[in-house]
């Protein structure tokens, strides 16, 4: 029984199996990040970019079982997607794979990084620069949205995120934030209606 729960804990096993067994879990460099993001004042900024992509697009595109193939429900949300990120050419997003929990976890973590990359390359062919794009996360079967060991469609997902800035330099200074702020104000803004000499008098 012991064997067992270790086969399934990949921290425990780590004591039981030869050094360095235990694959990475897609956290790996996050903490680092967002360290980063907080101190150079992009945070806030992402953040609030991040809940506006999240609130406009569909932001999960899910997959056939043991497939990479996006489907044409898949595409249409891609294409939404590319719409929405062509608009902010200074932001970077990240696509993290997710799996069901069939099949070995090593399986199930390359599957999920095949199925992020295969969003990449299909959001790449709709204009968006690959270096503004991530695929290089996937969480495998350990994060599911329905909790069960048989054949899931909602577990089978890639998820796109904003994940910050392009460039090294903070945007805030640079006021790369205010020219996209300005620049989404423009683009809402409607022609004020025309004003016309009448002789009418109102109430």
């Amino acid at each position: 029984m012991l064997s067992a729960c270790a086969s399934r804990d990949p921290i425990y096993s780590s004591f039981v199996s030869e050094a360095g067994s235990v694959l990475e879990t897609g956290t790996f460099g996050n903490a680092t990040m967002n360290n980063t993001q907080v101190h150079n004042g992009d945070k806030p900024y992402v953040y609030d970019l991040s809940k506006r992509f999240a609130s406009e697009v569909v932001t999960t595109v899910n997959f056939a079982f043991n497939s990479a193939d996006l489907d044409a429900e898949a595409r249409n949300i891609l294409r939404e997607q590319a719409s929405w990120i062509r608009q902010f050419p200074e932001v970077r997003f990240r696509v993290y794979g997710h799996t069901d929990k069939v099949g070995a976890d090593a399986y199930n973590k390359s599957l999920g990084l095949r199925r992020a990359q295969t969003i990449v390359r299909f959001l790449a062919s709709q204009g968006i620069n690959r270096s503004r794009l991530e695929a290089v996360v996937s969480f495998g079967e350990t994060q599911p949205i329905i909790v069960s060991e048989g054949r899931e469609r909602r577990n089978r997902r890639t998820v796109t995120e904003v994940s910050g800035f392009v460039g090294n330099a903070p945007m805030v200074l640079e006021g790369r934030y205010a020219e996209i702020i300005y620049r989404d104000y423009i683009a809402s803004a409607t022609p004020a209606p025309s004003l016309e000499t009448s002789t009418d008098i109102g109430g």
